[in-house]
């Protein structure tokens, strides 16, 4: 009974988010955008006063990660994408087109829904809340249970900014009561126009089924090329600090090393000399079964933790100073553990003979888990850097940390938290997901060809076509009445 009690309750207090939340975004959608940039500062500015306390929340709740990572993600996730929208057009006249006479108006699209990960709650929260208010909507959330206080603590951190700057209240909510059915309430519920889905792939793929437009992510199961071209000792200092930067819990961290044979014995040294333990078979084994549970899905206690922690589940010794445990996998798929993604400081480990066989095996691990999302490459080589772009995925990161590419930090690409895998990895969008993918455009065109003419002179076209085709085949005469009248045409219209 006091089950059924609490479901009842978190449904109600859905209905009730959304509802207040949708008749906030109607007042926003009124604003200029002198008054809702002011809004956003004042969310990236209690962002940035906030980024410690926040990593500290989200750390002691999930377990996950570490402080200084998730701090540098909560500042990510506000000044930095601060810095690269803030002159994004997303209000009124966006663009001008004088040649065609085409005028983009922007519109929002709405109430939002957010769905949030228990690996970056925090930043996550932060950075969609930025992004919607930015293109004039409303937010809720829908947190993960095991993140439930740091995620509402983050969106009420930005809902009183944004409304201390001027914006409704209500603008940003949050499920504190968090239940499968609040989550498919708010998924459902008329009042939200679009989900915005960052977790696992079973939530994303019920944000696409809520009949609604989503912009949802697929898991990142990043392979990354060592090519034998590359600076081995830069290459392999980017993994490491891309697989620990907060112990892994970004999808577009290296899930698998691959290197050509020719190097291997550079690598492996590499490795071990920057903080890399290479586990025996054994080893590999035993870490395994800690990792995975049900197959292949992430052991939550094992998620974001550090290689010390993991080895001293599995019951295994490592040097001190070890920061990523590495297994080697002779293949993909069932049996080979370690091909699957790990959202921790675990790396599989593959060796083969030269770029054409890391192009095949780095397609296999992309279709075992990470179609669509990021490949890694570490070459000097800029024709095999092309190579790897006909690769299923839409992020192929050279010479740089996955992590840290992925999500726009060591990268040109926009800063953001929700990376998409395109078609390929059953996303909308292949893109880093930024307020242009929030935003409805509306165009005024005017007229610029004048077809009346050709209208009003089909029929005779029309005419000796249906001559023709009544008797099957057509004469000289037919077809120099024809040529007759498209010449008096074109004399007509000044073109002859």
């Amino acid at each position: 009974m006091e089950s059924f009690d609490y479901d009842l309750q978190s449904v109600q207090e859905t209905r009730n988010l959304a509802r207040q939340a949708k008749l906030a975004q109607a007042e926003l959608a009124k604003f200029n955008s002198e008054q809702i940039d002011k809004i956003v500062r004042n969310m990236v500015k209690a962002a940035e006063e906030n980024a410690v306390s926040l990593a500290k929340m989200a750390v002691e709740e999930t377990g996950f990660g570490k402080v200084e990572d998730k701090t540098f993600k909560n500042r990510f996730a506000s000044t930095e994408l601060y810095e690269f929208i803030k002159t994004m057009p997303t209000i009124g006249v966006i663009r001008e087109d004088t040649v065609n006479k085409v005028t983009e108006i922007a519109e929002p699209v709405g109430l939002l829904m957010g769905i949030v990960p228990s690996t970056n709650p925090t930043s996550t929260t932060i950075y969609k809340s930025i992004i919607a208010i930015k293109a004039r909507n409303g937010i809720v959330f829908s947190p993960h249970p095991s993140a439930l206080k740091c995620t509402n603590q983050a969106a009420k951190l930005m809902h009183d900014a944004a409304v201390a700057a001027g914006a409704p209240v209500n603008i940003i909510g949050c499920i504190s009561k968090p239940s499968m059915d609040a989550t498919n309430e708010l998924m459902k519920c008329d009042e939200v126009a679009m989900i915005i889905a960052t977790g696992g792939s079973a939530m994303v793929k019920a944000a696409y089924s809520a009949g609604k437009p989503a912009l949802g992510v697929g898991p990142g199961n990043v392979p990354a090329f060592i090519e034998r071209t590359a600076n081995v000792a830069k290459a392999v200092k980017n993994i490491i600090a891309s697989k620990t930067f907060d112990n892994g819990t970004i999808c577009a961290s290296e899930q698998s090393v691959i290197v050509e044979e020719c190097i291997r014995d550079q690598v492996v040294e590499e490795f071990k000399r920057q903080g890399g333990y290479f586990m025996t078979p054994a080893e590999t084994e035993q870490v395994s079964k800690k990792l995975f549970v049900k197959g292949h899905a992430m052991n939550a206690k094992m998620v974001g933790r550090s290689a010390e922690v993991i080895a001293n589940n599995a019951g295994i010794s490592i040097p001190p100073g070890t920061k990523v445990l590495l297994g080697e996998q002779q293949g993909v798929g069932e049996g080979y553990p370690l091909s699957y993604e790990k959202l921790t400081t675990v790396l599989a480990f593959y060796c083969v003979k030269d770029w054409q066989e890391a192009c095949d095996l780095s397609i296999r691990l992309l279709h075992n888990g990470g179609v669509g999302h990021s490949i890694s490459i570490h070459t000097e080589n800029p024709e095999i850097a092309r190579k790897f772009s006909e690769k299923p995925v839409f992020r192929i990161l050279v010479n740089t940390s996955s992590s840290q590419g992925g999500v726009g930090a060591s990268t040109g690409l926009a800063p953001a938290f929700t990376l998409g895998c395109g078609t390929w990895g059953g996303s909308a969008t292949s893109d880093n997901v930024t307020p242009m993918h929030l935003i409805n455009i509306k165009r005024i065109a005017y007229g610029i060809k004048d077809f009346t003419e050709n209208v009003n002179n089909s029929p005779s076209f029309s005419c000796e076509a249906q001559k023709a085709g009544v008797s099957g085949s057509i004469s000289e005469d037919q077809i120099q009445n024809l040529v007759e009248e498209v010449l008096s045409l074109l004399k007509k219209r000044g073109d002859y």
